[in-house]
């Protein structure tokens, strides 16, 4: 089972930067690569259990499940349910950690799923890069210290 692992600081206290991601349906606001994005069947963007339905820049179309939701530990889990990455289980956790030194934010995005041997390397590099640091990046600079 490949796994994708990508951390950084964000010049920011946690509370703040939590503010941000903690809407499921908010990654049009704070990530480069969403162009809209919408929670089917009117549920509530915190509630466990709801989906969101987003369109990528490329065109593409994800939905997902959030899994588990933490104001207490800063944390996030979610689940794809479609996707044209051809990802199965595909499970990831955003998290993030108060750094007191600073006063800024160490942040955590990590997945594992299930794909084509094959396609694994591509995947983990996309995943990474493409989405995990891609959404790192945009938050820093969002934050701007």
């Amino acid at each position: 089972m490949p796994k994708v692992y990508v951390s950084t600081i964000i010049g920011a206290p946690a509370a703040e930067v939590w503010k941000v991601v903690r809407d499921f349906n908010g990654l049009p606001d704070w990530t480069p690569f969403v162009t809209e994005s919408r929670i089917e069947q009117n549920a509530k963007a915190d509630q466990v259990g709801c989906i969101r339905n987003f369109a990528l820049k490329d065109g593409g179309r994800i939905r997902e499940r959030l899994l588990a939701l933490s104001d207490y530990d800063l944390s996030c889990t979610y689940a794809i349910l479609e996707s044209p990455m051809g990802v199965t289980d595909y499970v990831a956790t955003l998290s993030l950690t108060p750094v007191t030194d600073g006063n800024v934010t160490f942040a955590e995005w990590q997945a594992e799923f299930e794909c084509a041997p094959e396609r694994e390397d591509a995947l983990v590099r996309q995943i990474g890069a493409g989405v995990f640091q891609s959404g790192f990046n945009a938050l820093k600079q969002r934050f701007g210290r």
